[in-house]
C-alpha cells in the first residue's frame, strides 16, 4: 500500500511505486474516477507520441489514400451483410 498526503492546495504527489506501476511520467495525464464503492480509481489516459509511433504502419505495407480506405471498409461491410 502507498500513502499520499493532500496539500492545502488540493494537490497530491503520486508515490513513486504507483507512478512506476502505471508507467506515468512527467506531463502524463490521468483520469480519476469514483466507483460505486466510493473509491477513487486512477487511470493513465495518454501516451507520448514516441510510445505509439509506428504502431499502425508496417514497413512492408502500402500506404493507402482515404478513398482506398473507405472502399476497403465498404467492401468489408458488404461482405459481412451478404
Amino acid at each position: 500500500m502507498a500513502l499520499a498526503k493532500l496539500t492545502t492546495k488540493g494537490q497530491v504527489t503520486i508515490p513513486k511505486s504507483i507512478r512506476e506501476s502505471l508507467h506515468l511520467n512527467t506531463g502524463d495525464k490521468i483520469e480519476i474516477v469514483i466507483n460505486k464503492e466510493g473509491e477513487a480509481v486512477i487511470r493513465p489516459i495518454s501516451k507520448k507520441v514516441d510510445d505509439i509511433f509506428g504502431i499502425l504502419k508496417k514497413p512492408q505495407q502500402k500506404t493507402l489514400s482515404i478513398e482506398e480506405m473507405n472502399e476497403a471498409i465498404r467492401d468489408r461491410m458488404q461482405s459481412k451483410t451478404s
